[in-house]
Formats: structure tokens, C-alpha cells, sequence
């Protein structure tokens, strides 16, 4: 097996790197900081301010399998520069809304913009040019994505402290615009066959994406993973309330929470040096029980500190890693022939439980009498997708034992 990394694609990962900074910072996490302006300027309710957001985040996920077919028929270079152009206009329209209706319409246009160049179509193009060696490329492609938050969080506070949020959306247009563009613009331009790999073998073994779709097991995974994404999409926003309403302190609380990001980064780490011998299904079977185990750390008494350092370490840890599975597995079950569509097929369900997570969380907190009822259910639906993941990985292999039997007797 080939996984040797062409020289003249040497600067691809480092570039699509950047590039997912400078567009998870400006696209994803920079509303952060400059919703409370907004909404105080714009006079909406939380909900409307929040609401827009995730229009943003169901668009991006209802065009994922679309994005994905472009990149498998014509490359990357064609939809990413136009996802870059896109998102340096819709930001620089943020800047000007002056109403709800205006707001909604332009975060619809990110969404657009995020479906064509967040993570699932850069995995794609290097999934293509990487060929065997997709996993590792796209581990390293996420260490560079997961210093966005890093960098973008502490970033915005610093530029809405000197010029007004309306002045930061237009820096940010013209990052994606002088930044992204080129990088996007240079990409390899069509498709051809995945580097290591011969065009004939790689399409034996690869299946389309409506034969995939005909397959139970593509659902059952999908499932696990969804519910996997809705839980952290939950946490994430409700965090800091959760464990304050077990008796954290909010100085303890944003300290705990702030462990978080850097963990990600070590998870992939990890990942990339002791789990790179492990197949995506068992690194993924690993990551996807950590979520549960990470949660029920939160029952602990607030005195005992160090457990939520614990808590803290496994969910990053966790979460970062999923990050990377979502990406490999579609490669390791169906091949790498209709990679975009079938990975985009995957996405959709996740971003749109991404888009309803902190939705569902405010549902359950009314249902549940609070915060520690809706950790109970958080807890308990993380649980439903490790086992719901382990087993379609027990399926698999029993299938895989099947067929090498079938193979042995013929």
C-alpha cells in the first residue's frame, strides 16, 4: 500500500488547513461573540437571533450529499472557490442587516456557503487526491480545524472591543475573500483517480451511493452517529448552565469548559500516533463510548473537582475524534469512488441534529424539571448511538467473517 504523499500535492493540507480556520472561525464560531451586539442593535429576541444560526446549519446539511456528488464528478476547485466568493458576500451582507427578515436571508446564504466549504468537501478533495492514505490526511487536516474556536473566539472579542460588530463581519468577508479564494481556486482541478490507487481497482471495490442507500447497515451507522452529534450539538451550547446546576461555580464552569478545545486537538493527536494501526471502525467504536462515560462524570459531587477535569478530558477527546471518524468511515465501508456523495448522504442527518441539538436540549430541560433530567436523557441517548454503533461494527464483522468463510470453501 502506497502512502507516499505526492510532492506536488505537499501543500494541499496545510492550505485546506488554513482555509478551515479562517471558515469555521468566520462561519461558525465568530456568532458567539457578536450575537449579543447584534441582537441588542437589531432588537430581537434570543430565539430569532439564535434561530437564524440554525437555518444556517440545516441548509448546510440538507446540501451535503449534493456538494459532495460535485466534488466526486468535476473536483473541489469548481465549488469550494465559489463556496469562498459566496461566503466573503453573505458576510459582507451580515454586516449591513438591519432586520429579521434580512438576517434570516443571509444566514441562509452561509449555509449555502458552509455546505461547500466546511469539513465534508475538503475531506473530499483529499480523500481524492490522498487516495490510501485519506485517514491520516484527514486527521491532520482537523488539527488544523480545531484551532478555529482558538484563535476566532479570543480574535472577535479583540476586534469588537475596537470597531463594531457591522466593521468585524466585513473583516471577516474579506478574509474568506483574500484567503480562502486563492488557496480554493488552486485546488487540483477535475477529479481522476485517488493517488496510490489503480482506476480499476478502486472502482471494484467502491459501491455508488444508491446502492449504499439500499443497505441497512448505512442507516443503522448514520443513526449512531447522529445521535452522537446531537448530544454534543447540546451540550455544547448548555454546558456551562449544566454544570453550574450541579453545583459548579461559574468561574469553575468556563475554567472546565475551556479544557475542552484543547483536548479535541489531543484527541487527534492521539488518533495520529497510538490509534493510526487501528481501523476507523475501532478508533470510532473507542470515541463514540467516551460521550456516555464522559456524562455520568457530571453526577459526581461538585466538591470532587477533579472528576470534571476527567469529564472535561474524555468528551474533547471524544468529540475530536468523531470528527475524524465521520469523515474516514465512508471511505473504509464503500470505498473511495463516490466518497462526496455518500459522506454527504452521512452529514445531512448529523448537521441537522447539529442545527436541532441545543433546540432539544431546551425541550428536554422543559420536560425533564431542569438540567439534571436533561443530562439523564442526554446521557441515555449518547448510550443509545455507542450501542447502536457497536452493533453495526459486530454486523460487519461477522459479515466480513461470512464471506472470508465462503471464500476459503470455494
Amino acid at each position: 500500500m502506497d502512502n507516499t504523499i505526492p510532492r506536488s500535492r505537499g501543500w494541499l493540507i496545510p492550505s485546506l488547513g488554513l482555509t478551515q480556520i479562517v471558515a469555521w472561525g468566520s462561519m461558525f464560531y465568530a456568532y458567539g461573540v457578536l450575537m449579543q451586539p447584534m441582537q441588542d442593535e437589531l432588537g430581537l429576541s434570543k430565539p430569532a437571533i439564535v434561530g437564524a444560526y440554525s437555518v444556517a446549519l440545516l441548509i448546510s446539511g440538507l446540501l451535503s450529499t449534493a456538494a459532495g456528488s460535485i466534488i466526486d464528478r468535476i473536483g473541489g476547485r469548481l465549488l469550494m472557490g465559489s463556496g469562498a466568493l459566496l461566503a466573503a458576500v453573505m458576510l459582507a451582507c451580515l454586516s449591513r442587516v438591519h432586520n429579521a427578515t434580512e438576517l434570516y436571508l443571509v444566514w441562509a446564504g452561509i449555509g449555502v456557503a458552509m455546505s461547500a466549504t466546511l469539513y465534508q468537501p475538503a475531506f473530499a478533495v483529499i480523500t481524492q487526491v490522498h487516495g490510501s492514505n485519506y485517514r491520516r490526511a484527514i486527521t491532520h487536516l482537523t488539527l488544523f480545524g480545531g484551532f478555529a474556536s482558538t484563535v476566532f473566539w479570543p480574535l472577535t472579542q479583540t476586534l469588537l472591543q475596537h470597531v463594531g460588530w457591522r466593521e468585524v463581519w466585513l473583516i471577516y468577508a474579506a478574509a474568506n475573500l483574500l484567503i480562502c479564494l486563492p488557496i480554493h481556486a488552486s485546488l487540483p482541478k477535475g477529479r481522476g483517480p485517488a493517488h496510490g490507487t489503480p482506476p480499476a481497482r478502486t472502482e471494484t471495490r467502491s459501491r455508488n451511493l444508491t446502492a449504499v442507500m439500499r443497505e441497512p447497515v448505512f442507516y443503522l451507522v448514520t443513526a449512531a452517529v447522529t445521535l452522537n452529534a446531537l448530544v454534543f450539538a447540546a451540550m455544547s451550547l448548555h454546558m456551562i448552565p449544566v454544570l453550574q446546576a450541579h453545583g459548579i461555580s461559574a468561574a469553575n464552569a468556563a475554567w472546565v469548559g475551556a479544557l475542552i478545545g484543547p483536548m479535541q486537538v489531543l484527541g487527534r493527536v492521539v488518533q495520529a500516533t497510538v490509534g493510526k494501526r487501528a481501523s476507523t471502525r475501532q478508533v470510532g467504536m473507542a470515541a463514540i463510548s467516551l460521550l456516555p462515560l464522559s456524562l455520568l462524570l457530571l453526577f459526581a459531587s461538585e466538591q470532587w473537582l477533579p472528576v470534571y477535569v476527567v469529564f472535561a478530558a474524555l468528551y474533547g477527546i471524544g468529540n475530536g475524534v468523531m470528527t475524524i471518524v465521520r469523515g474516514a468511515l465512508p471511505a473504509e465501508l464503500y470505498g473511495r469512488a463516490a466518497y462526496g456523495a455518500i459522506s454527504g448522504a452521512m452529514a445531512t442527518p448529523v448537521q441537522i441534529a447539529v442545527a436541532a441539538g441545543p433546540f432539544v436540549a431546551s425541550l428536554l430541560y422543559s420536560a425533564g424539571n431542569g438540567y439534571p433530567g436533561t443530562l439523564l436523557a442526554l446521557t441515555g441517548i449518547s448510550a443509545a448511538g455507542a450501542i447502536l454503533f457497536g452493533y453495526v461494527i459486530r454486523h460487519l464483522r461477522q459479515q466480513s467473517m461470512l464471506l472470508s468463510n465462503e471464500g476459503t470453501s470455494t
